[in-house]
């Protein structure tokens, strides 16, 4: 999920690349037909928002198209600076950093339940800000931090329960992507995808 830019592709480049099956998501349907053209007999494509109310039935379409999945790697997301706290601006970080980060994490997590996936695994990309936040960029801080506390609290449910799926928070520092507005910011530690 977030497929079309950034860490996602590079990803979704590198797991095609190894020939793994591969279901890419995300809004913008051009960029989601370029990955396809790499392997198009192993690469699935779904257009999905995760603000979108029904993104959690688009992604159990794709899975059903696919046969199944073994892993669900959510690397969707926005952040801008705002040190105006501009009011739309913080909400739209919310609105996919948060819900549409719990719609489709959960909708993950319910299919594996369901379905009783043998070795299943939710990988998410969150970040560093989540540690500790970025006076610049408030709401993706906590909505960062919200993403930290969620995974933890599926893997422990997944311990009580002893439900088989594994969770991964890979949280970077700063990376050279369409994300971060590299124009006239020197970004210290700098990564590229």
């Amino acid at each position: 999920m977030g497929a079309t830019s950034g860490l996602g592709r590079a990803c979704a480049e590198d797991f095609i690349s190894r020939g793994c099956v591969v279901g890419v998501c995300g809004r913008r349907t051009e960029e989601l037909e370029q990955i396809r053209a790499i392997a198009p007999e192993r690469v699935y494509v779904a257009t999905i928002d995760v603000t979108s109310p029904d993104a959690d039935k688009q992604l159990s379409e794709l899975i059903e198209r696919m046969g199944g999945k073994d892993i669900y790697f959510h690397v969707s997301g926005i952040g801008k600076n705002n040190i105006a706290l501009n009011p739309d601006l913080e909400l739209s970080m919310v609105r996919v950093n948060c819900e549409g980060f719990c719609r489709m994490v959960g909708a993950a997590y319910r299919y594996f339940r369901q379905n009783a996936v043998k070795d299943a695994q939710i990988a998410v990309i969150s970040s560093i800000a989540g540690t500790k936040g970025l006076g610049a960029a408030p709401a993706y801080s906590a909505t960062k931090r919200m993403q930290n506390c969620y995974i933890q609290s599926l893997a422990q449910q997944c311990a009580i329960t002893k439900t088989d799926i594994s969770f991964t928070d890979i949280r970077p520092g700063f990376v050279a992507t369409p994300l971060l507005d590299t124009d006239g910011h020197n970004y210290p530690m700098l990564m590229q995808t």
